[in-house]
């Protein structure tokens, strides 16, 4: 079998198992990996993405209309991930892991996502989903899976061989989820469009055994187990947010406290980077007291941890801010530095430059960076270096020649 040809997105990449479970301590090693795992993930589901992104306009204004719907959600659930993996890698803190940074790690990894985000988490046919972070990767896999083959990108320019094994993997991913549908109708309808899917699974088997050319069936087939592998995760996550509303509530305080502290040490870091440093204050979850029994108290309840979770989010987006802002100077600095030493420069030039770059590496040395003068003082160089290094006008003309004079006439 010929490998996927470069450039074509890895539909079977799954998202890496996560360790643990929710209240059980994740360990350092452990977390090393998995975050390893996730991040590289991570990026290649937006690549994914964004293969369909530019494959969409491709298509016809209805096909185009009929996938971005899906495509906006799929790019939320990927923001999601990716948010929660960055106050995991805070957390993690390269391998500076106690017992209190232990438990933190199991609840941002098994703890409520939508709560990292103030988008809701959603499919076009539910409300908002409890998910966690393992069933947001397992969720983003199906949508991404079958915005590849609607858009005509899942690997249908391998071999057929390798579309088959993502297909029959994806059912028997369904396969695991129908037992855990309650007894009753619902499970039965799940049940039956199972068996279907296997009997067309079957068929193209036979198809394929015999030479025939699978290549128009397999596009459909993959995005009919991929719809229903979706709809099963949603309707399982659906059922445990309508079974256990107050468990959810506790398990909030517990997701928001994880964060708080995860934001104070990104706070801590970006107040050791930069100065003035941004300051917001930052809620302390346990202040509102004990989750309450009864249900318009946990109402209420609910929609102060909203407003606690919408004050983590800006502080969360502050924090890393400013800490981009000293990373996008520093890049600066080095681009505009390059640019200069590459160019020929006049002495009396040149000495101005270094002097420019003296008082700028003076800055950036630093400790907390002096943020406004940093960035006043790279937008200078910059300037001066541009002027400097652009091509002046009239350069290299040659200077126009003097006319001979004209002979005089004698006077009468």
């Amino acid at each position: 079998m010929s490998a996927v040809p470069q450039g074509l997105p890895d539909a079977g990449t799954a998202a890496p198992t996560a360790p643990g479970r929710l209240g059980v301590p994740v360990q350092a090693e452990e977390a090393q990996r998995y975050l390893f795992a996730l991040r590289e993930w991570v990026a290649q589901r937006r690549a994914d993405l964004g293969e369909v992104d530019r494959a969409v306009l491709k298509l016809s204004p209805a096909e185009q209309v009929a996938i971005t719907n899906d495509l906006t959600v799929a790019l939320t659930f990927w923001k999601a991930v990716s948010d929660r993996l960055t106050l995991l890698e805070t957390t993690f803190d390269g391998g500076r892991v106690g017992p209190v940074e232990a438990e933190r790690l199991s609840t941002l990894i098994h703890g409520r996502l939508d709560s990292n985000t103030s988008e809701h988490l959603s499919l076009p046919s539910s409300g908002s989903l409890a998910v966690s972070l393992p069933e947001a990767c397992r969720l983003l896999d199906s949508l991404t899976r079958t915005l590849q083959a609607r858009a005509s990108l899942a690997p249908g320019a391998a071999e057929a061989t390798q579309r088959i094994t993502i297909v029959r993997a994806g059912l028997e991913r369904t396969r695991d989820q129908v037992p855990l549908v309650p007894a009753g109708p619902q499970r039965d309808a799940a049940s039956e469009k199972l068996a279907r899917l296997d009997r067309r699974m079957e068929d193209l088997l036979e198809r394929a055994r015999r030479g025939a050319d699978v290549g128009g069936i397999i596009g459909p087939l993959e995005i009919d187990v991929a719809v229903l592998e979706r709809d099963l995760i949603v309707a399982a996550a659906e059922r445990a947010s309508a079974a256990r509303s107050r468990v959810r509530t506790e398990q909030q305080v517990e997701e928001l406290d994880a964060r708080a502290a995860a934001i104070r040490a990104l706070e801590r870091a970006c107040v050791e980077a930069i100065t003035p440093a941004p300051h917001l204050a930052i809620p302390n979850v346990r202040a509102l007291g004990p989750v309450p029994q009864g249900a318009a108290e946990l109402t209420a309840y609910r929609e102060r941890l909203e407003r606690v979770s919408r004050a983590l989010d800006l502080a969360h987006e502050t924090y890393a801010g400013g800490l981009a802002e000293r990373d996008e100077v520093v890049g600066l600095v080095g681009a505009v530095g390059a640019m200069a030493a590459s160019a020929s420069l006049a002495p009396e030039v040149e000495a101005d430059v270094a002097e420019l770059r003296r008082r700028l590496d003076e800055a950036l040395s630093a400790k907390p960076l002096p943020i406004a003068r940093a960035r006043a003082l790279a937008a200078a160089f910059q300037s001066y270096v541009d002027a400097a290094t652009r091509p002046q006008p009239g350069a290299g003309r040659l200077a126009p020649r003097a006319s001979a004079p004209r002979p005089q006439r004698p006077r009468p």
